[in-house]
């Protein structure tokens, strides 16, 4: 039973920047002990919303009031001192230092004005534990994978005993078993009283989550129902302004031709398998699997962004060297990689420059660049995917986390490559941005290139692929052909090394 008081009151807020106006007087009550959902597209004003609750931004316009008194943080610290904490959809994390310094980093446990790395380490394995994270707390943050970041910062948050807890995108990296430990996590928070801001662009888990929905669209507030009282099409509708009739793209008619890339026997450092796999000229191959199982680091090992061990790659019947990833994009091979923040983009360089970046020689005169030759290649890529931004000659950085995917796909249409391998290429997408992109996908391999899709979200891989490999425990389990697709099937297959591994560890003990 939600309490009737509201711990947030928003009253008009405005805030615009240059060429933007990223919220237009919205109004927003925030019941105390509530799971709030707040959904819309990229662009819409959440993230501003969420920085402005949390002192990054301040408002242009407006008043609000936390627990009944008036609430102006003129910084982050002010947030957190006043029990609101966010877990944003991009990492604040220090790759290099282990796990449990990120975690305790704003509050190391001290004995004789010394780090106590013994309770430092014992406090970090109960919150890894709570998060359903096995690793250990001397881990280096480096080491760890974009899911297995997104847990620590969740544990981060978990550590400090926040009144509200802000949570952006929490499950665009994690897998099923992953999100419903993060959806408990959620409901014991909210059964002790913690109130949570839930941002998300996977509508079906608001429902599964959220207690009332707001929905934003070009900064303003279209409005806010009860989960029960409103249905994913009503949602739709309000966040884009017109209704979807089908949620993923896919043309039985079209089907692939040959083998355009086949891999043989390939092995990277750390695993002891070999992985064998093709795919073909127009198909729409998905790669499933649990965090760990290898498919990242397949992908990586194939674009030569890090080194294999052994194997070989063919390109239509021709064997090619990868030693580095120049050598993959020369051979027609380009890799969208799941963390865009720090492999994707430079942040404080213009839309322009970014997508351009893969191909100068198509925007250089005499080996001179030529910026008026770089915008006008860029115009139409920003036309064509719908990239929100004032302005192509703005900082990367600046855009919300949604546009920024989306130019790290134009900087690849630009190169025009032969083979396309996108590592959760919709992460922090929106539904209809995410439709528009699966279209665009669908347009690339009935020109008859080849399309991977490394990806999380086993809807999204149901809905448009051809094929789905599942790995497991670095190794591919299985291949299941569309006319098979079944999700406790791949599920069971994502699992199978896992269950078996854990049974040969328990042969002959009492369980």
């Amino acid at each position: 039973m939600l309490k009737e008081n509201n711990i947030f009151e928003l009253r008009h807020i405005s805030k615009i920047f240059p060429g933007v106006v990223a919220l237009d007087n919205v109004d927003l009550n925030i019941k105390e002990g509530e799971i709030h959902v707040i959904v819309g597209e990229n662009g819409a004003g959440k993230s501003s919303l969420i920085k402005i609750l949390c002192g990054i931004y301040f408002p242009d316009d407006g008043e609000i009031t936390y627990k009944g008194a008036p609430y102006a943080p003129s910084s982050p610290l002010d947030a957190i001192q006043a029990g609101i904490r966010v877990v944003y959809q991009e990492f604040n994390l220090l790759s290099y230092l282990s796990v449990a310094e990120n975690i305790f980093f704003e509050k190391l446990p001290q004995k004789a004005g010394l780090v106590d790395y013994g309770t430092l380490y014992r406090e970090t394995e109960k919150l890894l534990e709570t998060v359903g994270l096995k690793i250990s707390p001397r881990t280096p943050v480096e080491l760890l994978g974009v899911a297995q970041m997104q847990l620590i910062e969740i544990a981060k948050a978990l550590s400090s005993q926040s009144k509200v807890l802000i949570l952006d995108e929490p499950t665009a990296t994690l897998t099923s078993k992953e999100i419903r430990i993060l959806f408990q996590i959620i409901r014991n928070l909210k059964n002790n009283g913690v109130t949570i801001i839930y941002i998300s662009h996977r509508l079906q888990e608001t429902f599964e989550i959220g207690d009332r929905i707001t929905v934003l669209r070009n900064g303003s507030k279209m409005g806010t129902k009860p989960a029960k009282e409103i249905t994913i099409p009503e949602i739709v509708k309000m966040m884009v302004g017109r209704s979807m009739e089908k949620e993923y793209p896919f043309n039985d008619e079209f089907k692939p031709q040959g083998k355009l890339m086949e891999v043989q026997n390939l092995k990277y450092k750390g695993n002891q398998h070999a992985v064998s796999f093709f795919v073909r000229k127009g198909e729409m191959l998905g790669i499933s699997g649990l965090v760990g199982s290898g498919r990242t680091e397949t992908m990586r090992a194939i674009f030569g962004a890090d080194r294999k061990e052994g194997g070989r790659v063919f390109i239509k019947g021709e064997e090619i060297k990868i030693k580095n990833p120049r050598d993959a994009v020369r051979n027609g091979i380009c890799l969208l990689t799941e963390d865009r923040k720090n492999q994707g983009l430079i942040l404080d360089m213009p839309c322009f420059v970014n997508i351009t970046l893969t191909d100068l020689a198509r925007v250089s005169k005499s080996g001179l660049l030529q910026q008026m030759l770089e915008k006008q290649a860029t115009d139409g890529l920003v036309k064509e995917l719908g990239i929100k931004t004032p302005s192509i000659n703005q900082w990367v950085r600046n855009l919300s986390g949604g546009n920024q995917q989306k130019v790290v796909l134009a900087k690849w249409l630009f190169r025009d490559t032969d083979i396309l391998i996108f590592d959760e290429p919709t992460r922090g997408i929106d539904v209809g941005a995410k439709y528009e992109i699966h279209l665009l996908l669908w347009r690339l391999a009935a020109s008859g290139k080849g399309i991977i899709i490394v990806s999380s979200d086993l809807p999204e891989l149901l809905g448009i692929c051809h094929r789905i490999l599942v790995f497991s425990d670095g190794k591919i389990a299985g291949e299941v052909k569309r006319s098979e697709f079944d999700q406790e099937r791949i599920l069971s297959l994502a699992y199978k090394e896992y269950i078996q591994n854990t049974n040969e560890k328990y042969q002959g003990h009492e369980l």
